[in-house]
């Protein structure tokens, strides 16, 4: 099983969107980046903020698109081609409602679930789906027509202490995630509720 060398944060830019739920795989990485001491550079040429970090004895790399949400296979298509990345060593970082927040999960392949995101991501891989996808819950608004301002609405004190306990325990095992052998690790990750 292949290990992931990119990992990508996914949300939109602009301080409109900052801890919003749509925001909460760049909030991931940029926990990990601090937790790392990698300081995260913006990088025209990938569309992105960008860092490089060295885990399990290997450089991985740390990107947030800074393309809107719809647009992120964008970025991460630019640092696949630069670094010869194939998809299977990608793990993207994301926004999940059909998980309650404080909560978690992580697979490899699969559809997008109607996440704008990830649908651009596959389109711009070639349609291929066999990336690494860790899913941070943030719960349902209960009907589809509220989704679009559910998830670019900043999450009540409540569910943000939530999500960032989420993260703090899964940056618990980051040499795990990064990896690849996920079976191990989703035990830990998805048996935890904050």
């Amino acid at each position: 099983m292949s290990d992931f060398k990119l990992l990508v944060g996914l949300g939109n830019p602009g301080n409109e969107y900052e801890n919003t739920r749509h925001n909460a795989g760049a909030q991931w990485i940029e926990a990990l980046a601090q937790q790392s001491q990698c300081p995260l550079r913006l990088e025209k040429k990938f569309s992105g903020y960008f860092g490089k970090v060295y885990i399990g004895g290997e450089d991985r790399y740390l990107l947030i698109p800074t393309t809107y949400m719809n647009l992120s296979g964008k970025a991460v298509q630019a640092v696949c081609q630069f670094y010869k990345i194939p998809p299977e060593q990608v793990l993207v970082i994301h926004d999940e409602l059909d998980i309650p927040p404080g909560t978690m999960k992580i697979k490899r392949g699969g559809g997008h679930g109607g996440h704008n995101g990830l649908k651009d991501i596959i389109s711009k891989l070639a349609n291929n789906r066999d990336f690494g996808r860790l899913r941070l819950g943030i719960g349902h608004p209960g009907h589809s027509s509220q989704v679009a301002s559910y998830v670019l609405t900043k999450a009540p004190q409540k569910e943000f202490k939530q999500l960032e306990d989420t993260v703090h325990e899964s940056l618990r095992y980051i040499e795990d995630i990064i990896a690849g052998d996920l079976p191990p690790v989703m035990n830990k990750l998805h048996s935890f509720k904050a």
